[in-house]
């Protein structure tokens, strides 16, 4: 049997493949401890897990829910949006419900991409913005996020005959896998950007409630402009502990918004009503829980961030997302081959920067996924491993 040519053209995702291997380690009695999995090991809220629970004893709650999603919840998403960052949406025309950001993700290039047309990616990235591409049909022309320049786009770096040939471009700040932040300027330099070349921005937003200190992130969508250009992704996964749930969200360009509830129409029949009941009460309750959460990932920020550093190994100290990003020691040919040596011989799994791209090459990636005292030991093993 013959598939398309086009699955030719990309590679399966490497977490999906990596979790089959670190499952036999385990299996084989190693103790292996995965920094690789982006998915937090706290838990929602009791009352959110609650709802949920209340709402799937609902007989009525099992049917098809409606595609468009009865309000509440889009009411929820922007109200939400107009607290934290002062953005105003309307709830029937600049917000739309998703199975997790990752269904938007993968949906907007359907709705912006002829075949053949550009789409602008940063490079190293998350993933799936590269393999969207890809299925839709369309041409990807990298934008390199250099340690440089703070693994920012370089908007004056792009030619300007690809800016007026490009139909979209992604931004995602606080950012996977770099963890780097970005400036007020650089989102208004960016919506100038697009304005002038008519380019729609994609801004992947989902680290915004994971951040340390006293930063807080901003949303595109709060600088002037912002909507006549381009939408924002974001979800409960990370805010809420709440990856299992596939409960996300796309507010901005109502044009765009329609766009994506054609489409669809025709790939799913909606979320499941009691996660809409439980993402609503998420929104609209407190938030208080987050800044307990935040200050534990910053502590388990500290504990590899000082582990590495007295290794020798260079970085830059995150102030969101939970990520580490760091350069590779020296002696090993790259990245790849630093992380499956170190799996191989202390049985730690740490992404390779080229997972995400060309530009990834010369790093790794850690997720603070783990209590402290477990990413403690893995400092231990890694210290051991290059003395």
């Amino acid at each position: 049997m013959k598939i398309a040519k086009r699955l030719e053209t990309f590679e399966a995702y490497l977490g999906t493949a990596m979790n089959v291997i670190l499952t036999r380690m385990k299996e084989e009695g190693k103790d292996v401890i995965n920094l690789g999995l982006g998915d937090p090991d706290v838990q929602p809220p009791e009352d959110q897990r609650q709802a949920l629970a209340d709402a799937c004893m609902d007989v009525g709650h099992h049917h098809y829910p409606s595609f468009y999603s009865p309000m509440p919840f889009k009411e929820a998403i922007a109200g939400w949006y107009q607290r934290h960052f002062d953005v105003k949406c309307d709830p029937e025309t600049e917000v739309l419900a998703l199975l997790g950001s990752a269904d938007g993700l993968f949906h907007i290039h359907t709705c912006l991409l002829d075949h053949g047309d550009i789409a602008l990616v940063p490079d190293p990235c998350y993933p799936a913005y590269v393999a969207g591409v890809t299925i839709a049909g369309g041409v990807i022309e990298t934008v390199p996020l250099n340690k440089e320049n703070g693994f920012m786009p370089d908007l004056d770096a792009i030619k300007p005959e690809v800016a007026q040939k490009a139909k979209m471009i992604w931004v995602n700040y606080p950012n996977n896998p770099t963890a780097a932040t970005a400036t007020e300027e650089f989102f208004q330099n960016l919506i100038a950007w697009a304005h002038k070349y008519d380019v729609a921005v994609i801004s992947d937003n989902p680290y915004s409630e994971v951040c340390f200190e006293d930063y807080r992130a901003p949303s595109f969508l709060q600088f002037d402009g912002a909507k006549e250009v381009g939408i924002e992704f974001n979800s409960l996964s990370k805010a809420y502990n709440a990856c299992g749930w596939r409960t996300g969200m796309m507010l901005g360009n109502k044009d765009i918004i329609a766009g994506m509830a054609k489409i669809k129409s025709h790939s799913d029949r909606g979320m499941f009503y009691p996660l809409q009941v439980a993402a609503t009460e998420a929104l609209n309750g407190p938030t208080d829980f987050m800044a307990a959460r935040n200050h534990m990932y910053q502590k388990r920020r500290d504990v590899v961030v000082n582990g590495l550093l007295d290794m020798g190994l260079d970085l830059q100290i995150p102030k969101a997302t939970f990520y580490v990003w760091a350069d590779i020691p020296k002696g090993f040919k790259d990245s790849k081959e630093f992380c499956f040596k170190v799996l191989d011989e202390i049985a730690v799994w740490m992404i390779p920067g080229s997972m995400y791209g060309k530009y990834g090459e010369g790093f790794f990636r850690i997720a603070l996924t783990h209590p402290a005292e477990r990413l403690a030991e893995a400092m231990e093993r890694l210290g051991k491993f290059l003395s």
